[in-house]
């Protein structure tokens, strides 16, 4: 009986120690806050991952997420500085950076922290559009309009502890009432700065061919000039190595001599045999002393 008595009280005894260690030791996981309360008073935030250890029976654990949380933001209306009509789809990534703040304003609810959020990213586009034309916003669409709209909701959440690390926009859209006539002004207005272009590109081509044929001209005019002169100079040598070549009266009489007879040669071509010379002149004194020499010899 006593053996019996001993082992349950034993059993007891381990029992309340196992509930004493259970309550001594907690885990962190990764991508968790761990927030230990102290008769509801936030006392210690664990944020490394590990085995941790408390007070039993008189601190108690709660668990915030510390992953990156995905929140589809309803479709905004917003205004632009011009006055059009735009419709935003957005979507945010957010996480929780400082646990205290976020159980004190939120008391760690998910559902309050998209319904700030939400109001964060909308007075964010109605700040960053209205400052905008709505050329602007289109111009701006992509990563410029996103860290602009990002920077905007950030200073509107940090006093949640939460922090929005991006605020897409997945469509940015008009009203479709105002579609065709944005869309006809946007074509016409890119025909109107395609046309500036083509003309600003036949404008600079033909300055471009002008340069091109000035250019020619001078060249081909220079190449004329320098013929010119090597053509001239040809000639003056040509006429020098003449005169040494007949510098004497001999040579000289002699070349005057072979100019006759080619100039006799050139004249005698065709049917007509016949020619007609002055009695003075030197081809007429050639063929005389040709004859004289000839009659001689007989």
């Amino acid at each position: 009986m006593k053996k019996n008595i001993a082992k349950v009280l034993l059993g007891i005894v381990v029992i309340v120690v196992l509930m004493i260690i259970s309550g001594c030791v907690y885990t962190v996981q990764p991508n968790q806050h761990v927030a230990v309360r102290q008769f509801g008073r936030i006392v210690k935030i664990e944020s490394e991952p590990g085995l941790k250890f408390k007070t039993p029976f008189v601190q108690n654990i709660q668990r915030i997420s510390s992953a990156t949380t995905l929140y589809d933001v309803p479709l905004s209306d917003v205004i632009t500085r011009d006055k059009k009509s735009m419709i935003a789809d957005n979507y945010v990534l957010w996480k929780v950076v400082d646990p205290t703040k976020y159980i004190r304003t939120l008391d760690a609810i998910d559902a309050r922290a998209e319904e700030r959020i939400e109001a964060a990213v909308y007075n964010a586009l109605k700040n960053v559009i209205s400052s905008m034309t709505q050329d602007e916003v289109i111009e701006a669409r992509g990563e410029k309009l996103t860290q602009m709209l990002t920077n905007e909701a950030n200073s509107d959440i940090g006093d949640y502890g939460i922090e929005i690390i991006t605020a897409e926009i997945k469509a940015l859209d008009l009203p479709d009432d105002n579609k065709s006539a944005v869309y006809d002004r946007m074509i016409s207005e890119r025909q109107n700065i395609a046309a500036s272009y083509t003309a600003q590109g036949e404008s600079e081509a033909q300055k471009i061919r002008n340069e091109t044929d000035k250019t020619v001209k001078v060249m081909v005019a220079e190449a004329n000039k320098n013929a010119e002169i090597t053509i001239a100079e040809g000639e003056a040598e040509y006429m020098k190595i003449l005169q040494e070549a007949y510098n004497t009266s001999e040579k000289a009489e002699f070349y005057n001599y072979i100019r006759s007879l080619d100039a006799l040669k050139a004249s005698l071509k065709g049917d007509n045999k016949t020619i007609i010379l002055d009695k003075d002149s030197e081809l007429a004194r050639i063929l005389y002393g040709a004859n004289i020499t000839t009659g001689s010899g007989e």
